[in-house]
């Protein structure tokens, strides 16, 4: 099969840690072929279809030159035997166009996973409020009187912008307030942003779980991001320390919960954030942690997404 994957430029990967390289590395140990384009590459004009100016690869195994291609070539995503939307965060407005068009090229015969429409509909903070039986006391509102009140209640509240990722944004405010006037100033910008708010667990310190679910089956063990330092926040990217190990069973309880409903809407891999018994996020665009729960434990997380991959591009 060739495989497609919409991605960042090949020269950003971090190839020690990058879920997509993974993902590429077990597809092409099978035996399929590899090709990447980003979303700029992407184009339609009426009387034709969706194309790109793909770049075929083959992985090297060297950790610095770790590809080799040939020329790059336009062609149509439908002649791909699957396209895989691996395109990091922000969700901005350029984000939301390459998904329309990928949309426009599943009507002309594509096969797109995670499926565009499912993307714009599971925004990453939002997702969570489908599911309010899992998730810890939260408020989303552009109000300042609404967040006191909600930190009257909560006396330790978090807040982060509904387009933050990798930790950007998120404050803890304690049951002083020092400062909660000056932080929602910044993230709501006087009214014109909307904020969450969300109770502060102390689970936290035991670690911001990512508990992966492929083809609406969870992954047997996440990956606790647990916070170091002074820091509040776990993510690997402000320097979280990720431990991974076995899913708890309100862990699994969640995910096989939620795991068929999200998969029937077209999310083959979904990333769910768990902070001790509640579910935190959703994240749709493009999870990650493939490489350090394998690294630790030894499942084999790439295998089981390009199982899921070979059975959901068949199908359809």
């Amino acid at each position: 099969m060739e495989i497609l994957f919409v991605t960042d430029p090949l020269e950003s990967f971090k190839t020690y840690k990058d879920s997509t390289f993974a993902m590429m590395r077990e597809a092409q140990r099978r035996g399929h072929t590899i090709h990447a384009c980003e979303p700029l590459h992407m184009l339609w004009q009426r009387g034709g279809v969706v194309q790109a100016q793909v770049r075929s690869i083959t992985l090297t195994g060297d950790a610095t030159a770790w590809f080799t291609e040939v020329a790059p070539q336009v062609r149509p995503a439908k002649d791909f035997g699957a396209v895989v939307m691996r395109k990091d965060p922000p969700f901005d407005s350029e984000y939301f166009y390459a998904t329309h068009l990928l949309e426009q090229a599943e009507r002309e015969g594509a096969k797109v996973f995670n499926k565009p429409r499912a993307l714009r509909d599971h925004p990453e903070k939002l997702a969570i409020l489908e599911f309010p039986q899992f998730i810890g006391p939260t408020l989303v509102t552009r109000d300042a009187d609404a967040i006191k009140r909600f930190h009257a209640e909560h006396k330790d509240i978090i807040l982060k912008p509904l387009d933050g990722m990798g930790g950007m944004g998120i404050f803890r405010v304690k049951e002083d307030g020092l400062n909660l006037g000056g932080i929602i100033e910044t993230l709501n910008k006087d009214g014109a942003q909307t904020v969450m708010v969300q109770k502060f667990l102390p689970a936290i310190a035991l670690g911001d779980k990512r508990v992966l679910v492929i083809g609406g089956k969870p992954v047997p063990f996440c990956l606790a991001r647990i916070p170091q330092g002074g820091e509040v926040r776990g993510n690997l990217a402000v320097g979280g320390k990720g431990v991974a190990q076995p899913l708890s069973d309100s862990d699994r309880a969640i995910a096989e919960s939620l795991g068929p409903i999200l998969a029937a809407r077209g999310l083959l891999l979904v990333g769910l954030d768990v902070i001790g018994d509640s579910l935190t996020e959703i994240n749709v665009t493009s999870p990650t942690c493939f490489q350090e729960i394998a690294d630790q434990t030894g499942f084999d997380v790439a295998a089981m997404f390009i199982d899921a991959l070979e059975s959901a591009a068949a199908a359809v």
